[in-house]
């Protein structure tokens, strides 16, 4: 489907719906209690909800999500009804998304490079979201208990924190190296596109140990020493300076040999869309989980003909469900006839009929 009109018509504001059937933040990494309609007037946004029936093997089913209240902590999921945790979402409905905010990922810091590869990482692996929470909580209760300084902390809870750290530190790790190898890849195999091939890596010595064929419990004890070596520092500090918290995912344009960040901005465009497509791809090959959505923000415009072309071809080969949006009509052209059309207007959806 291709969402067309003016700015502010609330394309933007579908898709986010859309990406809220997600664990997390959504596509504008917004908090839920920042969703909600606001009035002139009004501190907080009003209650809101999302609601889809899936059609699957087993025939259709119903999720939802939203806030009850205005004063809700947290958005609350349903499943057929019934309440489910977040990240339940995920094993049901795998979503892939471009905005134009994500245009500037390669020049942005590590952090959001870090949670754009841990999306891509928990599209594929549910459990890799529990993991990355796991391990930020304990992050942020060992930082708490050093800040009066090494030799007064609770040292049975440090042991206890750092272990646990260890556990979900060295999951994490594996969780990216396995997704950063698939994704390449799925890009050397992508050869046939006019978008260029990009090469991975990832700077953490964590996620370059399971690269490399290590146990998950080795690289959790390695990490669990590094921490306990490392109390003194991280207090002085005021944070843990050691970990895959600070690991960063380089991307190297291969025909140019040089990175993302020093690319022009429409190579750096295509790149990210590469990793995008690529990832849509692997997910729609794995058929032991749902077949993936993808939603693309304003992406049409800022392609040439051939490229914009190479993008609407490559959605309707691997038959996925996806939603694009743009100002102009006339950017889906190539689309006609092979997808569904609709005009936003005011936040209402008109349907167009193919001429």
């Amino acid at each position: 489907m291709f969402l067309f009109g003016a700015n502010g018509a609330g394309k933007t504001n579908l898709l986010e719906a859309v990406s809220f059937l997600a664990p997390g933040r959504g596509l504008r990494n917004a908090a839920a209690a920042e969703v909600g309609r606001r009035l002139p007037g009004e501190a907080r946004g009003r209650a809101w909800s999302v609601a889809v029936t899936l059609e699957g093997a087993d025939g259709p089913l119903r999720l939802g999500t939203g806030l009850d209240g205005a004063g809700a902590p947290r958005r609350a999921v349903r499943v057929e009804g019934e309440p489910a945790p977040s990240g339940r979402l995920a094993e049901l409905l795998r979503l892939v998304w471009l905005t134009p905010q994500q245009d500037r990922l390669f020049l942005e810091g590590a952090a959001e490079r870090r949670r754009f590869l841990d999306r891509l990482a928990f599209a594929a692996e549910p459990a890799h979201a529990r993991h990355a929470a796991a391990y930020e909580k304990a992050r942020g209760e060992r930082t708490r208990l050093l800040e009066g300084g090494a030799a007064g902390a609770d040292g049975a809870w440090l042991n206890a924190l750092e272990a646990r750290l260890g556990e979900s530190g060295a999951a994490l790790a594996a969780g990216r190296a396995r997704t950063v190898a698939a994704l390449q890849a799925e890009i050397d195999a992508r050869t046939d596109r006019p978008f260029p091939q990009a090469d991975l890596a990832l700077t953490g010595e964590w996620e370059q140990a399971a690269a490399a064929g290590a146990a998950d419990a080795a690289i959790a004890e390695r990490l669990r020493e590094a921490l306990t070596r490392g109390r003194a520092r991280d207090a002085a500090a005021g944070r843990m300076l050691s970990g895959p918290h600070r690991t960063d995912l380089a991307v190297r344009h291969r025909a140019r040999d040089r990175e993302a960040a020093e690319c022009s901005t429409g190579e750096q465009k295509a790149l990210i869309l590469n990793l995008v497509l690529a990832q849509a791809a692997r997910l729609a090959r794995d058929l032991a989980g749902p077949n993936p959505v993808v939603l693309l923000d304003e992406v049409a415009a800022h392609l040439d003909a051939e490229r914009r072309a190479a993008l609407f071809d490559e959605i309707v080969a691997l038959n996925l469900q996806a939603f694009l949006t743009g100002t102009d009509e006339g950017l889906f052209e190539g689309l006609r006839g092979r997808a569904q059309g609709v005009r936003v207007e005011a936040g209402r959806l008109l349907p167009q009929v193919d001429r």
